[in-house]
């Protein structure tokens, strides 16, 4: 699994509020939530690698 960085992220109070209804009702904290959102950006703008043969990439995702 590789390093996870950790950094500050100043963020609108009304968009955390969304985040935090969104992550619930995928069960995921709001932490994971950013993570999903942004790793999905990531790779439909071609900035990931294509999952690999075994069904996860890198990060561990699907």
């Amino acid at each position: 699994m590789a390093t996870k960085k950790s950094f500050l992220l100043r963020i609108d109070s009304k968009l955390y509020e969304v985040l935090e209804r969104w992550a619930a009702d995928e069960f995921r904290s709001v932490n994971a939530q950013i993570e999903f959102i942004l790793r999905e950006a990531a790779r439909q703008a071609g900035r990931l690698p294509r999952v690999k043969s075994g069904g996860k990439d890198d990060q561990g995702a699907l």
